[in-house]
């Protein structure tokens, strides 16, 4: 009788002949001995026959695994991903196209055959028909060889789960299917390759997003959140925007997003925290390059809280935060803190004076680009504390530029709101007391004056960019500094005259103070004169 084996039906009978007992013992050229010589000159040689045996072991358990078929299997396989890509000679894949060669359509060049590139991750897509298992044992045994590189095992873990996890893309999965799924992603997150960059962040996030969905346990998502927080500098805002669990209002779930740069922090050996609250973090080294991972994580946070801040439901606490995990971060720029600030305000309109100052801290009006100020200065929902350290720091910027008057020329008043108080002071801004908020000129009593400084820089532009001479320009200085110091002077004019209503309410007039001072002096000299 013909048997025709394949790469189908040779376990069947391999595993049929071994309960058959069907050795040499009994008879010379045995079925046992005609699949073995089949099995290792023919399946084990090709890359395709190799994965379907490796497949159909999967029902012939434990047969197949006493009788090494599929250590074979599995051995064979990952031999053959290892080899140098230049001596594949084999289709690179089954599954998809065939080489141009052969499909008859040679490249050439000049008459001269073109060697065919194949590339490093050729087997990829391959391993993705093997079941989570024997998928696991083929990855385990491709690492033991050692000769491939770590990023390639991490393109065949994202392969392996973009084909396998419906999470990954529909983002749902049935109830009877989660078990089986959470087993999936914990394997996979076990097969991560311990180097560093070796899968990109985008994909480990989708991968803590699928352990949140599955609810997988938490010693692995922890080894997951660890390993985005090494590459946390490499994300993209639309990574981040994790949609919270069902039941939760907010829209977003910021607590995963607060624990990941709270990982970021702890790893940054730059950092030391120095503050009795442990939430301010100092600088060691001041300075930094371009490429520095803090300044782009403190970019992407300040980009995700302007995003988040979109949730009318996004509570303050959770705002304040996320922010004061980066406020120490180096920045080039605070315009996209300033985005954030300004459209949590927008936001959440119900917010006191005092919890706009608590946010606006997070802020350097120094660091403000000059169209960053100018929508600072016209901006209605900033309080006025911030708006006037825009203006003085655009102005000073302004006239220092062109030679002009120094701060100490400014209104007393104004000096005081900046970072560190006036020079020579020992007032700061920050001792300054939620009172100090709460008697601030209105927005609409604000409107002149941000509009006469809005028009002020625009024509002090204009005039340090015309060719006059310089007495022309040293007038227009003067002219600058003398409405720059009445702008700062309305301002605060209201301000200042309820101080000195609240200094008269609480203190004795001059005259009783004098009419003291004078019973005081005449009942001394009664004193000195009896003695």
């Amino acid at each position: 009788m013909v048997v025709t084996l394949n790469a189908y039906n040779v376990v069947a009978a391999r595993c049929a002949a071994e309960y058959l007992e069907m050795y040499e013992t009994v008879e010379k050229g045995n079925l046992i001995y005609k699949i073995d010589v089949f099995l290792t000159s023919s399946i084990f040689r090709s890359w395709k026959d190799s994965i379907i045996v490796l497949q159909t072991t999967k029902s012939m358990i434990p047969w197949s695994e006493e009788l090494k078929v599929v250590n074979h299997c599995i051995d064979s396989i990952a031999t053959k991903a290892s080899i140098d890509p230049s001596k594949v000679e084999w289709s690179y894949t089954y599954n998809r196209k065939k080489l141009p060669s052969e499909n008859g359509n040679e490249s050439h060049w000049n008459g001269v055959k073109k060697q065919q590139m194949v590339p490093k991750d050729w087997w990829v897509e391959d391993l993705c028909e093997l079941q989570i298992d024997l998928y696991k044992q083929v990855i385990i045994a491709i690492k033991t060889k050692g000769r491939m590189s770590a990023d390639v095992i991490g393109e065949s873990l994202k392969a392996y789960a973009l084909r396998r996890l419906p999470v990954f893309i529909k983002g749902t999965v049935q109830v009877d299917d989660v078990a089986k799924y959470r087993y999936l992603v914990d394997t996979i997150s076990l097969l991560l390759p311990s180097e560093k960059y070796s899968v990109s962040c985008s994909f480990l996030l989708k991968l803590l997003q699928a352990s949140i969905t599955l609810e997988c346990g938490e010693t692995r998502r922890k080894e997951i959140m660890r390993r985005i927080a090494e590459q946390l500098d490499e994300v993209t805002v639309g990574d981040l925007l994790f949609h919270s669990p069902t039941g939760e209002t907010a829209l977003y779930n910021i607590d995963i997003i607060h624990d990941l740069v709270e990982q970021f922090v702890m790893q940054n050996h730059s950092y030391r925290i120095d503050s009795p609250g442990g939430n301010e973090f100092q600088e060691v080294c001041t300075k930094f390059t371009s490429d520095d991972p803090r300044i782009k994580v403190a970019r992407l946070v300040d980009d995700y809280l302007a995003q988040a801040a979109r949730d009318s439901s996004l509570p303050l606490s959770k705002f304040v935060d996320l922010a004061e995990l980066v406020s120490g971060f180096p920045r080039p720029t605070h315009d996209s803190i300033y985005r954030a600030i300004d459209v949590f305000f927008k936001e959440h309109p119900s917010l006191t004076k005092s919890e706009k100052k608590r946010i606006c801290r997070f802020m350097d009006c120094k660091k403000l680009s000059a169209e960053a100020c100018t929508h600072a200065v016209q901006n209605e929902r900033l309080p006025l504390r911030v708006v006037v350290q825009v203006l003085f720091f655009e102005q000073a910027r302004a006239t220092s530029s062109s030679g002009g008057c120094s701060t100490s020329d400014l209104h007393d008043s104004i000096r005081t709101l900046l970072p560190g108080g006036s020079h020579g002071s020992s007032r700061s801004a920050t001792t300054n007391t939620d009172e100090d908020w709460d008697t601030v000129q209105s927005s609409e009593e604000l409107k002149p004056s941000k509009g006469e400084l809005t028009s002020l820089r625009l024509g002090s532009k204009v005039a340090g960019n015309d060719n006059s001479t310089n007495d022309a320009k040293s007038n227009t200085e003067k002219v600058a500094t003398n409405k720059v110091k009445k702008i700062f002077s309305k301002l605060w004019s209201n301000k200042d005259r309820e101080g000195e209503i609240s200094n008269s309410d609480t203190s004795e007039s001059p005259a009783t103070t004098n009419a003291e001072e004078n019973r005081s002096i005449s009942s001394r000299r009664r004193r000195h004169s009896l003695s």
